[in-house]
């Protein structure tokens, strides 16, 4: 009997260590499970970090998006608001009535307190004679610029020294496969590039404008280049184009460029006289005679002496227009983009005349 009282002891002590000795083990284990796990999830979050760096879009990229101002008075074709859109096919479709207000001028020619109306988001007026600018508004905001880009088409192809006379066939490459915009111009028709050239600026034809970079030596990719070394060449920074036709939104500029570029295609005398021909006709295959009208009404007002005319218009550039005109005896240059409504851009003209004279007739005062 006192043999079992003294054994009853050890028995106990040796359960509890053994009973010690395994909490430990489980602990240990726990802690290894948990370890793995922790470095996994490391491992994962530095991955994601890494992938999503990847998609972030550089500097250079984010910064030229935001350089192109968009319209303010576009709107989806179902008339919902294109930021209410999930759907990002949605035609983008003008706004016609106008819901802007006076637009203050900066311009150390105006009198206290004036202001003209213009209905276009962008307007830039100067002086090319003395460089001195009449009316500045948001001339530095990069916009599309829609058929404005034939203007600079012309200035190749008039400097290029092509042989004017030279046969050009419309093909179809020069269909539009991205606006599906109409032509009275069908694929194998065959004009002059003087013809060419001329429908292109005198009533903003398409196809003519494309086959004149298609049969430019070096084709269109040359043509285009071009384009981009004459824009930089005249000091036109923010400006890019990608075709001749300005059915792209991608061919951009500002209002201030377009102005360097008015001053450069108002020293050739063809360029001055198709812009301004009030209509013409041309003959097609089998001596079928066409006629094209200027798509500027003002050059047929004999109360305006116009040198360069041209407008423009796709959805997403609005209703735009380039002239140089003189008023009180100086050469004007006059830009206005996105105007927000059909009619609103010639409005925008006379509107600038008379600012232009008026303020002109008080300083002389």
């Amino acid at each position: 009997m006192q043999a079992t009282r003294n054994q009853a002891p050890l028995w106990v002590l040796a359960y509890t260590l053994m009973f010690i000795l395994s909490l430990c083990l489980n602990a240990s284990a726990q802690a290894q499970t948990q370890q793995p796990s922790s470095r996994t999830h490391s491992a994962k979050k530095t991955a994601s970090t890494q992938q999503s760096a990847k998609k972030k879009p550089t500097a250079k990229t984010t910064a030229r998006k935001s350089k192109v101002a968009q319209r303010q008075s576009l709107r989806s074709a179902t008339g919902r608001s294109s930021a209410a859109s999930k759907n990002g096919h949605k035609v983008q479709v003008a706004l016609r009535e106008s819901r802007l207000g006076d637009i203050t001028p900066r311009s150390s020619h105006s009198a206290p307190g004036s202001s003209a109306q213009l209905r276009s988001e962008a307007a830039f007026v100067i002086d090319l004679q003395t460089s001195a600018v009449l009316y500045d508004k948001n001339s530095t905001e990069v916009r599309p610029i829609a058929s404005i880009s034939k203007l600079m088409t012309a200035l190749i192809v008039a400097e290029a020294r092509l042989p004017m006379d030279e046969m050009l066939s419309i093909s179809e490459d020069d269909v539009d496969r991205l606006r599906h915009s109409r032509s009275r111009l069908a694929v194998g028709t065959r004009l002059s590039r003087a013809d060419m050239l001329h429908l292109a600026l005198m009533s903003s034809e398409n196809r003519a404008a494309h086959a004149l970079g298609r049969h430019y030596p070096g084709g269109l990719p040359a043509f285009v280049r071009a384009m981009n070394d004459k824009a930089r060449a005249l000091g036109m920074r923010n400006t890019h184009f990608v075709e001749p036709t300005g059915l792209s939104t991608d061919n951009v500029s500002t209002p201030r460029d377009l102005a360097k570029l008015l001053a450069a295609v108002n020293k050739q005398a063809l360029i001055h006289r198709y812009t301004t021909d009030e209509s013409y006709q041309v003959a097609l295959n089998g001596g079928r005679q066409l006629t094209y009208n200027n798509t500027n009404g003002l050059v047929k007002n004999s109360n305006w002496d116009i040198k360069i005319s041209k407008t423009g218009f796709i959805n997403e550039a609005g209703e735009c227009l380039v002239m140089v005109t003189r008023i009180d005896n100086r050469d004007v240059a006059m830009v206005f983009l996105n105007s927000t409504g059909r009619y609103s851009r010639i409005g925008d003209a006379v509107r600038m005349r008379n600012y232009v004279e008026n303020n002109t007739l008080l300083a002389m005062l």
